[in-house]
């Protein structure tokens, strides 16, 4: 069961209800007895579970990088730039 965020109009009193979805809205102020309006909430952030990629996913500082479907060599120092394959890539240059 969803919980819902109330605000009186007239006294500005705010107030959550846990209550069914198919109960009827609250109209009432508990504090002044006046309307109340029923506020529209962000509700639960989104929960990621099991195995995937997620923003705060970071590759690991030993990873090799894989350029079509092929690993770099152990120690490589390649940026994976299209200077790769000819060997003109400044970083491999400056390594080696």
């Amino acid at each position: 069961m969803p919980t819902y965020e109330y605000e009186c109009k007239s006294c500005g009193h705010s107030f959550d209800v846990f209550q069914s979805m198919s109960e009827t809205p609250i109209k009432t102020c508990p504090q002044c007895g006046k309307e109340v309006r029923r506020l529209i909430n962000g509700g639960s952030g989104i929960i990621f579970k099991g195995s995937g990629f997620y923003v705060t996913d970071r590759k690991g500082a030993g990873a090799a990088k894989v350029s079509d479907g092929k690993q770099a060599p152990a120690g490589s120092a390649c940026c994976g730039c299209a200077k790769a394959e000819s060997g003109s890539c400044p970083k491999t240059k400056a390594a080696g």
